[in-house]
């Protein structure tokens, strides 16, 4: 019982993008420390090409750069990337990561509205959501339900991103705490995680 409480107490930050996330991701990592106790998770939605993000963005950050496999442990101090056409979901004690056939497989994928949905449902810990560069709007749809559970909602400075679509869309319903460019989402992040630690 001891493994579970220490195993769903750190902070998890979510970051969901798409067309030029890769550059926000990049500028967020640089910038955050590699010991602040959380898990981040990129959810970058693609679905014809494998991603190649978890062999580009060790270069940026001395965490651990893990692609997603099926019941892979969810850590502080990683950075965890989806794969390529697969909705990602935590499983019901908050510990592992699930991958399941990717449900909307045609159209603007849903991935990051799937991950956030089974994050405020299944991760008792912290969530930081940040929604940066991309087309259309996934992650909208679950924002709301983030801030009911007590989480951080985040948005990339429209000017910052090359495609504004997605963080535009996220800033449209409302629920969005913060909007800043990923230099500032990172510094926004420390603050949050050191801010969790002192009540730890």
């Amino acid at each position: 019982m001891k493994h579970e409480h220490v195993a769903r107490s750190f902070p998890i930050v979510f970051v969901g993008g798409s067309a030029g996330g890769l550059d926000a991701y990049i500028r967020l990592l640089k910038c955050l420390p590699a010991d602040m106790g959380v898990a981040i998770v990129i959810v970058n939605h693609l679905t014809q090409v494998p991603t190649q993000l978890h062999e580009i963005l060790p270069r940026f950050t001395s965490m651990p750069v893990e692609l997603i496999t099926e019941n892979l442990v969810i850590e502080p101090n990683h950075v965890f990337i989806i794969p390529s056409n697969r909705d990602l979901h935590v499983d019901g004690d908050g510990e592992v990561f699930q991958l399941k056939p990717i449900s909307k497989p045609r159209g603007w994928p849903d991935v990051i509205t799937v991950f956030l949905k089974s994050l405020t449902e299944y991760w008792d810990g912290k969530l930081i959501a940040v929604i940066v560069s991309g087309y259309d709007g996934d992650g909208a749809a679950a924002l709301c339900g983030i801030k009911e559970v007590g989480g951080i909602t985040i948005a990339q400075k429209l000017d910052t991103a090359s495609r504004p679509d997605m963080p535009e869309s996220a800033i449209d319903t409302g629920c969005i705490d913060f909007v800043l460019s990923p230099e500032d989402i990172a510094r926004k992040i420390v603050h949050i995680a050191q801010g969790e630690a002192k009540v730890a």
